[in-house]
C-alpha cells in the first residue's frame, strides 16, 4: 500500500510538470521565434530519453562538444532506436544535421504519414523524442497522445480542421511576420499536425510545426544552424 502511494504521489508529480510545460508551449507558440521563450530551453529539462533510459544519456553539465558522431551514426542509432520500440512499421524518412542536434522524421511504412520526430545527441548519439510539437500534438504516437487521448485543445472525435495547403499558407504569414524573406517548403503530415522547413536564399534555415486542429504555429527554435540532410525518398 505504501509503495502504490508513493507511485501515485510520483506520477501525479511528472503529470503536473508535463502538462505545466505543455501550457508554456501552447500558450505561447503563436508568439515565439529563434531565441524567443521556446529557444532551446526544453534541451536541457527534457533532453535525454531513449533506449538508455528515461535520461538516456544527454545529461546536465556535459562538456562541450568536442567531436560528433557522423550524419550516418545518427541515421543508425535512429534505426536502433526503432528497433527498440519494435514497430515494424515504422522506418526512417530524413535525417538532418543541425548545429544542436541530428533531427529525424519517421514514417509509417503502409500510410507513408509522419508517425514521429526524433533528436539525436552529436555527442553521446542518444535518442529521444522531440520536445514541442512531437510530443504535445501528435494524436497517436506523442506523450500526450497516449495519456489524453492527443492534444487536450480539442474534444474526443474531433477532425482536423486545417489541410496541409492551409498549413503552409499559415506558416508563411507567421514567417513574414517574424523572419522575412523566408519561405516553407511542403508540409509533413503528421497525426494532430504538419511540420515545415523553412527556408531563406533557396536554404534550408530551420522549421516549425502547425496544429491540425487550431493553426497554431510552434517554431523548433532549439536546433540552432542547419548543416547538412539525408533523404531516404
Amino acid at each position: 500500500m505504501v509503495a502504490r502511494s508513493r507511485f501515485g504521489i510520483v506520477a501525479g508529480v511528472l503529470l503536473t510538470l508535463v502538462l505545466a510545460l505543455g501550457t508554456v508551449g501552447t500558450v505561447g507558440a503563436q508568439q515565439v521565434g529563434p531565441g524567443g521563450m521556446m529557444g532551446g530551453g526544453y534541451g536541457g529539462m527534457m533532453g535525454g530519453w531513449g533506449p538508455g533510459g528515461m535520461m538516456g544519456g544527454w545529461g546536465w553539465g556535459l562538456p562541450a562538444p568536442r567531436q560528433s558522431i557522423s550524419i550516418d551514426q545518427a541515421k543508425q542509432r535512429v534505426e536502433s532506436y526503432l528497433g527498440f520500440i519494435g514497430d515494424p512499421n515504422l522506418q526512417v524518412d530524413e535525417v538532418m544535421e543541425f548545429e544542436s542536434n541530428f533531427y529525424a522524421i519517421v514514417k509509417e511504412k503502409d500510410t507513408g504519414k509522419g508517425a514521429m520526430e526524433l533528436l539525436v545527441n552529436k555527442v553521446t548519439g542518444s535518442v529521444f523524442p522531440e520536445f514541442g510539437p512531437n510530443m504535445m500534438w501528435n494524436t497517436k504516437y506523442g506523450h500526450m497522445g497516449g495519456m489524453m487521448g492527443g492534444w487536450w485543445g480539442r474534444a474526443p472525435g474531433d477532425q482536423p480542421q486545417v489541410s496541409a495547403e492551409q498549413a503552409k499558407s499559415i506558416a508563411q504569414q507567421w514567417l513574414d511576420a517574424y523572419q522575412p524573406g523566408s519561405t516553407t517548403e511542403e508540409p509533413d503530415v503528421f497525426y494532430g499536425y504538419y511540420t515545415l522547413h523553412t527556408m531563406k536564399d533557396g536554404k534550408i534555415t530551420g522549421m516549425l510545426s502547425v496544429n491540425a486542429y487550431t493553426g497554431q504555429v510552434w517554431y523548433h527554435s532549439w536546433h540552432g544552424a542547419f548543416i547538412q540532410m539525408v533523404d531516404e525518398d
